[in-house]
């Protein structure tokens, strides 16, 4: 299972290197850090089906949204969407826009965009499926630069007062923001004692080990929201791109586009 995800992480990040590069804008460096957690989720751990609307399904909520180029190459691989959209990421009229838009893309249970939201959405979303006593679960990724938003922490304080057992938050927590490091600008830490003293269950993991993910992924606590503290590397997968803020929104060229192709297998098919 771990070979086949670890293979299947390494398409979607070369996918997502073409989408930004064609488009010319987008985030390389969040998607690449959240793509194995993404991966996880939609391969192994959620439960989906042909029809994205089924309620029968979990839902998922890409708060932050800016790494939407990974969620849209997982939507185009699992067939919910045509894969001639991964050359129109941003175009005018796309189904691909910069932030997850539910009202152009198939798949998606929440639009997301301005940081913070949705953290609070999922907790809707959770307390809304238990009101109708569905088995469905919510799951929600975040970022940790994300977390400075006060509404990220309302929304801990009410899943946790509403004890939102269906409720998973992922935190993706690759150290950087959009010009620094996440502690240099506004402190997280001790960012595990936090989260448990708003009443969390929370564990912490490597976010690229698939193996720690998943055994995480398959945690549920009784009357507890469940936070995952997923350590992880901005631009994973590229070298050069690793732990360097620049990659936030930086476009590779030249010489960088053949090394980072390479770094990931080859280029897209398609």
């Amino acid at each position: 299972m771990e070979t086949n995800l670890a293979e299947k992480a390494r398409q979607i990040r070369k996918d997502v290197l073409a989408m930004v590069l064609e488009a010319g804008s987008g985030h390389l460096g969040g998607s690449f850090s959240a793509t194995d957690i993404l991966v996880a989720l939609y391969y192994h751990q959620m439960r989906l089906f042909p029809d994205p609307n089924d309620p029968r399904r979990d839902r998922f909520v890409l708060s932050k949204g800016h790494a939407a180029p990974a969620l849209y190459a997982i939507l185009a691989d699992k067939g919910y969407v045509d894969k001639k959209e991964l050359h129109r990421l941003r175009r005018l009229g796309s189904l691909f826009q910069g932030h997850p838009d539910t009202a152009k893309c198939p798949g998606l249970d929440c639009t997301t965009g301005s940081l913070g939201q949705g953290l609070s959405v999922a907790g809707g979303l959770a307390y809304g499926l238990r009101y109708q006593h569905a088995d469905a679960k919510v799951y929600v990724l975040t970022g940790d630069g994300e977390l400075d938003e006060g509404i990220c922490w309302e929304a801990f304080m009410s899943s946790a007062n509403f004890k939102l057992d269906n409720l998973t938050i992922i935190i993706d927590r690759n150290g950087l923001q959009l010009s620094k490091p996440t502690e240099e600008l506004m402190k997280l830490e001790n960012l595990h004692a936090k989260l448990e003293a708003f009443g969390l269950a929370v564990d912490e993991i490597d976010g690229h080990d698939f193996e720690a993910i998943v055994s995480a992924l398959d945690k549920q606590y009784e009357g507890k929201p469940h936070v995952i503290i997923a350590h992880t590397v901005k631009g994973k997968g590229v070298s050069f791109m690793e732990h360097e803020v620049a990659w936030h929104g930086g476009i590779p060229k030249g010489e960088q586009i053949d090394r980072a192709y390479a770094e990931l297998g080859g280029r897209m098919n398609g």
